[in-house]
């Protein structure tokens, strides 16, 4: 029988777990006959009850494990340290808010059973606010045409992965990770399963505006190098323009020596916006610089406090 590993990640889900346990339970029932499966929960340093719940989890059902992280890493993080945990056939990636169905977990399996390495959930309905959807488009057409690999759009990280690539994913040592953009660059077969998103069953997001600004600049950055390009084309129009400008003011000064050039506001006002550019542009290359900095530093990606699993020896 072959085995199968839902890795969910927990943050301040206190009021999500209990459905979430059941509807997950209800899944296996219905796979009982031909996978073996393992209920892989990550607490990311939740502040309420999540990880008492979790633990209450375990006791009951040995296919639960719990892994809670010495503090708050992050979602992607949390992903990381339950695919580094996880030992089955195939993995499934599922966020714990049930906005991804449970329930879809069988189309993917179907899509993996039919050849597919990577099936990967993609929405195509969303139950989300107006501003949600208007920045999740925004970031991912602009992703579309700055990523140096195609990686697909309304997608999230809900799929199925194969053993075979979730121990290449696991060769990705970089700490500023965007998991889909890695899944999308490692290749394989990927396959598309589109489903509707639900709304968030209970409590608060976990990805307020700045956590989303971040995610957006690390698969952004994290797979294309196009913003330096861009430092350096708008660099070479500026030096042309300010060339052009002072052969122009010296040739004016030449025909005409009685002129005089007044205005000094536009002359500050010209350096000022100058210097709000460079600015710009240093605080672009200071990311990079940065990244470069935190991956040199090569340390350990989390530790856990608690490490329970329900794997029998």
């Amino acid at each position: 029988m072959k085995t199968l590993a839902f890795v969910l990640p927990i943050y301040d889900e206190q009021d999500n777990i209990p459905v979430l346990y059941e509807r997950l339970a209800g899944v296996a029932a219905g796979l009982a006959d031909r996978y073996a499966c393992e209920f892989v929960f990550v607490d990311d340093g939740s502040r309420d009850r999540s990880l008492a719940l979790l633990r209450e989890l375990r006791e009951r059902d040995d296919r639960v494990s719990v892994y809670a992280l010495a503090r708050n890493r992050g979602h992607q993080i949390a992903v990381t340290a339950g695919l580094d945990v996880a030992d089955a056939d195939a993995v499934i990636v599922m966020d714990s808010d049930l906005q991804d169905p449970p329930e879809v977990a069988a189309e993917l399996i179907s899509a993996w059973e039919d050849g597919a390495d990577v099936a990967y959930a993609k929405r195509r309905t969303r139950d989300d606010g107006f501003f949600k959807r208007l920045t999740a488009g925004g970031f991912y057409w602009t992703l579309s045409k700055l990523a140096r690999i195609e990686i697909p759009r309304d997608t999230g990280d809900f799929r199925l992965m194969d053993r075979r690539v979730v121990e290449e994913l696991r060769r990705y040592p970089e700490r500023n990770r965007f998991l889909r953009g890695m899944v999308a660059e490692i290749g394989f077969e990927q396959r598309a399963v589109e489903f509707d998103r639900d709304a968030r069953h209970a409590g608060q997001t976990g990805y307020p505006l700045s956590k989303m600004l971040k995610l957006a600049a690390d698969g952004i950055m994290g797979f294309s190098s196009f913003p330096l390009r861009l430092i350096s084309a708008i660099g070479m129009i500026l030096a042309v323009g300010a060339g052009c400008w002072t052969v122009y003011l010296a040739i004016a000064r030449w025909v005409n020596p009685d002129s005089v050039v007044e205005g000094w506001t536009f002359l500050a006002a010209g350096m000022f916006l100058l210097g709000g550019i460079q600015m710009l542009m240093l605080g672009v290359v200071g990311q990079y610089i940065g990244r470069i900095y935190e991956e040199s530093q090569r340390r350990p990606l989390y530790a856990f406090k608690v490490s329970e699993s329900g794997r029998r020896p």
